[in-house]
């Protein structure tokens, strides 16, 4: 996870306020957004990585990278492999999938909160189930 002493991806990308971009975004290691995009934004799935939207920003589409960080306004799904960190102006109007969620008071969800399943925890199993 990103606790602890692990290093973030720096921020490699910028899309920057009054850009608009339609169409489909795929970045690898780090990307602020503080424009506008009509499309998905996707990071290598290879990576780790760092989405930060910015207070201004607005997505329209699929948000997926390993850590999340929106302040802005998203319109579609968010998916974020590790942590996902809603500030308090973010707006998200789509269902969200994630390992960790840190959301303070203020951002909204107009969705479903899905928490991903990791691999590596053991599935529980009840003492008084009767299937072995």
């Amino acid at each position: 996870m990103w606790f602890g002493k692990r290093k973030q991806p720096p921020i490699r990308s910028l899309i920057g306020e009054g850009l608009l971009i339609r169409g489909e975004v795929r970045f690898s290691d780090g990307m602020r957004i503080d424009g506008e995009v009509h499309g998905d934004v996707i990071a290598d799935s290879n990576s780790r990585s760092l989405l930060v939207i910015g207070e201004n920003a607005r997505i329209h589409g699929k948000v997926r990278a390993s850590h999340v960080i929106i302040s802005g306004e998203v319109t579609g799904p968010v998916w974020s492999g590790e942590l996902l960190e809603l500030q308090p102006k973010a707006r998200v109007c789509g269902d969200v999938s994630y390992a960790a969620l840190e959301m303070h008071p203020g951002a909204s969800i107009d969705g479903e909160l899905k928490p991903l399943k990791s691999a590596d925890k053991p599935a529980l199993k009840l003492a008084a189930s009767n299937s072995a």
